[in-house]
């Protein structure tokens, strides 16, 4: 079975392949991406490539590839900053992979990785039935993408499903240029003795899923049959866990890690996107397809001790 994933350099990408050649049954992966891994995952093909440039996928491509996960993005921020970069990514390239999907011998399983920024005139807690209307141009690009992966699967081009997926936290590695980047940070660096600043408020609340659970579930909806979706309904609210940063923070120390490595500079900027998320989810339509979320906040911190510190005995305090 031939997959594709873009962004597949990234972490993301990265424990995606891994866990879908953990699975079994031999399958070829393609990770196309404009950088190289940080660390490559034994037994995948990484293609380097500008998904942006005329043409692209049809190189990329193959003819015989099944399944795509199309994680590959400009971020929160990053898109917010260019405008024109946002678009060209976010959007012009979705619609670039999803015509080279159209001319494909066989419909391709499609899995378009959209987020929470979709939401932004919205009450605190959402549910199934509450309407995207987003408030910064990542938002915006994402709706777009859900529009056309339902649209192509609605003409019969692809088998296409859409997650929305929490904040991913604790992302390892650097902090990178999504709004949201500071909620890994806050854990990440004081866990390994290193300082951090938070730019927003303690008492602000955002909806949250450990890296190992996205993938989990990321593959679960892959996996699902077709007649597992209701028609017209491709579109799925990932569940997760609510938490402020005061919560997030009290759970590093029960972890062991020292919350005085966290200053405060608040950035405005940060702030008007982030808050505009929504705070929480009722995810009804996920729990009956079997999708699951982390247990709180202390699981998810003993997630990244055990997969990126290799501490599995390091457990939360009290």
């Amino acid at each position: 079975m031939k997959i594709v994933i873009t962004g597949g350099a990234g972490f993301l990408g990265c424990k995606l392949s891994e866990a879908l050649l953990a699975k079994g049954g031999s399958p070829e992966i393609i990770c196309i991406d404009q950088s190289e891994p940080a660390k490559p995952v034994p037994g995948v093909t990484y293609v380097p490539g500008d998904i942006c440039e005329p043409g692209a996928f049809d190189r990329l491509i193959a003819d015989d590839t099944l399944s795509i996960f199309h994680l590959a993005a400009v971020v929160s921020s990053q898109a917010e900053d260019d405008f024109d970069l946002g678009m060209r990514v976010n959007l012009d390239a979705t619609r670039a992979l999803l015509e080279r999907c159209r001319r494909l011998p066989d419909p391709p399983r499609f899995i378009f990785a959209s987020s929470v920024a979709v939401f932004g005139v919205a009450p605190p807690i959402v549910d199934d039935e509450t309407p995207a209307r987003p408030l910064n141009s990542y938002g915006v690009e994402k709706v777009i993408g859900e529009h056309l992966v339902g649209e192509y699967a609605r003409r019969g081009f692809i088998d296409g499903r859409c997650f929305r997926l929490p904040t991913i936290v604790i992302r390892p590695g650097a902090p990178n240029k999504a709004a949201s980047s500071f909620a890994s940070s806050i854990l990440r660096e004081p866990l390994q003795g290193q300082p951090t600043v938070c730019p927003v408020a303690e008492d602000l609340a955002i909806w949250v899923q450990s890296p190992r659970a996205v993938i989990a579930n990321i593959i679960h909806g892959h996996d699902l049959p077709t007649d597992a979706w209701e028609d017209g309904l491709r579109v799925l609210n990932l569940p997760g866990i609510t938490v402020t940063v005061a919560q997030m923070l009290a759970g590093l120390e029960r972890a062991g890690g020292d919350a005085g490595l966290v200053s405060w500079r608040r950035d405005a900027a940060t702030e008007a996107i982030v808050g505009s998320w929504p705070k929480g989810m009722i995810t009804t339509r996920a729990a009956k397809l079997g999708f699951e979320a982390d247990e709180n906040i202390d699981a998810i911190i003993g997630v990244f001790l055990e997969d990126e510190l290799g501490n599995p005995v390091n457990k939360p305090k009290g």
